[in-house]
């Protein structure tokens, strides 16, 4: 993977199809300040353009922090998505999670795991405050140490 300068990881070198790899990094998420879940066993999807979206083990996840949402998804390289709401802190943020209870075998790492949207939970990679990929379909975390343009915005969806 190319250098996006200072460290930096550039998006535009992450591979198509996606890449899952195994992170040891502190991943949290909060809603209303109070973390519904943590985890140094998360993975991490990497593809073109996307910034990655980070995959916590459901036994992470703080109990009766989800409830299923209405709807679902699928992705051409993981498979059907379900989506939950969450709720923690007084609050509750409807879809703001997603996960694949039976994704294909090559992402069977992520079986069960649970995705946050950045834009409508509080997500941190170590310290940092993670913030959400433009628009309001994917769920990339967008940190300072990964360049764009990233996928999602106005104007990006025939890339």
């Amino acid at each position: 993977m190319s250098d996006g300068g200072a460290g930096r990881e550039s998006v535009w070198d992450y591979p198509r199809p996606p890449r899952i790899e195994a992170s040891a990094r502190r991943v949290r998420v909060a809603l209303g300040g109070v973390t519904v879940a943590e985890s140094t066993r998360a993975h991490r999807v990497l593809e073109t353009s996307h910034p990655p979206v980070y995959y916590l083990p459901p036994e992470d996840v703080a109990e009766g922090a989800l409830a299923p949402a209405q709807g679902t998804s699928f992705c051409e390289w993981k498979g059907s998505a379900r989506y939950h709401t969450v709720r923690a802190g007084g609050r509750e943020a409807r879809r703001a999670a997603w996960s694949y209870p039976d994704p294909v075998p090559a992402f069977a790492a992520i079986a069960g795991h649970v995705a946050f949207y950045p834009a409508l939970t509080e997500c941190y990679l170590d310290d940092e405050r993670v913030r959400g990929q433009e628009g309001g379909f994917y769920g990339g975390w967008v940190t300072d140490e990964i360049v764009g343009p990233f996928k999602g915005g106005p104007g990006t969806g025939g890339w």
